[in-house]
Order: C-alpha cells, then structure tokens, then sequence
C-alpha cells in the first residue's frame, strides 16, 4: 500500500512563507509525477504546481507564479513546495497528489492523496 504524508501547513500572515513537504512510502515501482492541489471553502480544487520524475519539469498555476516553487527529492520521493509571499486568498486545504506505479506488474501510474493539510493567510 501507497501512503503519502504531509506536513508544513500552518498559519501564517501575509508575506510570510511556509514550505510543505510531502513523502510518499510503501510499495512503490516508479512515480511519474508529484504535485500540489488546493480546495478553500466554496470553490473547486485546483492545481497548484506540478513537477515530473523523468526531468523535473514543474508547472504552477498563474495565481502562484513567482511565489511559490515545487522540488522534488528523487531519493526519499518526497516532493516540497516553498511559499513565499503568502496572501490570505492562498488559505486553502492543500493536498498532495502522486501518480504511482506500485510494480512493475502495476499498467499505469495510479494518482494517491495525501490527508491534506491546512494553510491559512491571515491580512
């Protein structure tokens, strides 16, 4: 079993920074890609950046753009993102997403979740 566990979320004021890390663990092949989503009350979940396994190829949301950056440790398969310049419309529940092959048996990459974490901006 695949099991994704995050942390660094917390409460911050505007301007302030916070990085969150999230590690997969289990039975784990190979993982394509590892990225960062976010839900704040009312509105659909969104993808905030996304980073490849095969090149490191991120992409952010244009909300976040030359805020936020996404790595990636290949050796823990943990990936990060760094927040910077936080603004309270950031405040959402952010959750990691990880396309997972768990064998070589496995026909694709499979997308597991992390619990989520909370991240609230206050102005």
């Amino acid at each position: 079993q695949v099991q994704l566990v995050e942390s660094g979320g917390g409460l911050v004021q505007a301007g302030g920074s916070l990085r969150l890390s999230c590690a997969a663990s289990g039975s784990i092949f190979s993982i394509n890609a590892m990225g960062w989503y976010r839900q704040a009350p009312g509105k659909q979940r969104e993808l905030v950046a996304g980073i490849t396994t095969s090149d490191d190829s991120a992409n952010y949301a244009d909300s976040v753009k030359g805020r936020f950056t996404i790595s990636r440790d290949n050796a823990k398969n943990t990936v990060y993102l760094q927040m910077n310049s936080l603004k309270p419309e950031d405040t959402a529940v952010y959750y990691c997403n990880a396309a997972i092959r768990s064998s070589r048996r496995a026909p694709f990459h499979y997308p597991y979740w992390g619990q989520g974490t909370q991240v609230t901006v206050s102005s």
